[in-house]
């Protein structure tokens, strides 16, 4: 999941029907564009990372795995590549198989598409239309509200609780008749906080048999929280469950554009049937399967970036920053109205990181000259703020 630009994240309001008017969007064209697209916030990746001269730049905006691809990995990618003249399987029939293998799940319930996003594309295009909601936290993923916009849907945006967290007693509220699609995004993107699993549960007797969760679980392999849900397992005990992950993070697989979702048979159908087809690129293919069969040298990798994640929060939190428990790949700063300056600084010393209006901004953990650099800059941007 990419990033946007300070801009476009302060952006996040949408109108109740973005449909009302058919007049062209540009007095410039006679084209008639759908008004939804006007009022879309914009989406946009971050800016490139820049440094002053003598020093080296870090992009710590966008969550990417800093570590290069796994050998064996690339060596599959280039073995591939000399076949990129070939449609791609569009039943991406190997990585389904090794999916529902190491899973324990039948083939029949993995959807795949180019990126956790692309496969939540499918999601709200085969549940939503006009006069539709779907609920979620926010602040959450920022390409939750532009989806849900563009199918025609409202989004229903449910404010996080204190901590950062999901407040799941409200979205339960927040529930009506129109409501098709829930969103649970654990460890929630930007927060990096996680949802517990006997509050999950008791959420999701709240929600009426009709309506589809989503648990988006993009950062799953950073998660050391004891109390986190098994989602596979309560995808299994209810119909009205879906899993959503992706191989950009840990896998370190972002360039190449592959997620999946885990959901019962029928929903799993639907899905593949509103996919782009050949969405899932050949290489991109290949590339998570032997991801797949590399899992213990992935695992060393995660290890590691936790670890470093461990540190940075410890040195944050002695310094006086109030840090959410994190649990993605990443650290969340609560700046309020000082995001903007805080993210201003970070530039000043080869930084990029990831503003989101007057909320905060987000940090991922990257090299370790990086995350120094970030530790000591905040550090003295909590110290001027206390003047």
């Amino acid at each position: 999941m990419t990033d946007e630009t300070p801009q476009a994240a302060a952006t996040t309001e949408i109108p109740a029907n973005p449909e009302a008017t058919g007049a062209p969007l540009d007095p410039a064209t006679p084209v008639r564009l759908r008004a939804a697209i006007d009022a879309l916030p914009a989406y946009t990746p971050g800016r490139p990372a820049s440094a002053p001269e003598g020093v080296t730049a870090y992009k710590i905006s966008s969550n990417e795995n800093p570590f290069p691809p796994l050998p064996s990995v690339l060596d599959a990618v280039r073995s591939a590549a000399a076949d990129m003249n070939r449609y791609p399987d569009m039943a991406v029939t190997g990585l389904t198989a090794a999916l529902a293998e190491r899973l324990d799940v039948p083939a029949a319930r993995i959807a795949t598409g180019p990126g956790s996003v692309g496969v939540l594309g499918q999601l709200v295009a085969a549940t939503c239309g006009p006069g539709d909601e779907v609920v979620f936290a926010w602040r959450s993923f920022e390409a939750y509200p532009i989806l849900v916009t563009l199918s025609g849907a409202t989004p229903v945006q449910v404010p996080l609780a204190a901590g950062a967290r999901h407040d799941l007693d409200a979205m339960a509220a927040a529930i009506t008749d129109r409501t098709r699609l829930v969103l649970v995004c654990t460890p929630n993107n930007p927060t990096g906080t996680t949802v517990g699993a006997a509050e999950l549960e008791a959420f999701l007797d709240r929600v009426p048999d009709d309506v589809l969760v989503v648990i988006d679980e993009a950062y799953l392999e950073f998660v050391t929280a004891p109390d986190s849900p098994d989602a596979l397992a309560i995808h299994r005990a209810r119909p009205n469950v879906a899993v959503l992950r992706t191989f950009s993070k840990a896998h370190g697989l972002a360039g190449l554009r592959v997620g999946y979702a885990v959901a019962h048979e029928p929903v799993a159908e639907a899905l593949r049937k509103a996919a782009i087809p050949f969405g899932v690129n050949a290489l991109a293919q290949v590339a998570a399967v032997a991801s797949l069969e590399a899992a213990d040298e992935l695992a060393v990798r995660v290890k590691e970036l936790v670890a470093e994640r461990e540190r940075v929060v410890e040195a944050l939190r002695e310094q006086g920053w109030d840090v959410p428990y994190q649990q993605a790949n990443f650290v969340w700063f609560d700046l309020g109205e000082d995001t903007a300056a805080f993210a201003a600084a970070c530039q000043e010393v080869g930084l990029t990181v990831r503003p989101y209006g007057t909320d905060g901004a987000r940090a991922t953990i990257a090299e370790r000259e990086a995350n120094d650099r970030l530790i000591e800059v905040a550090g003295t941007f909590l110290a001027s703020r206390r003047g």
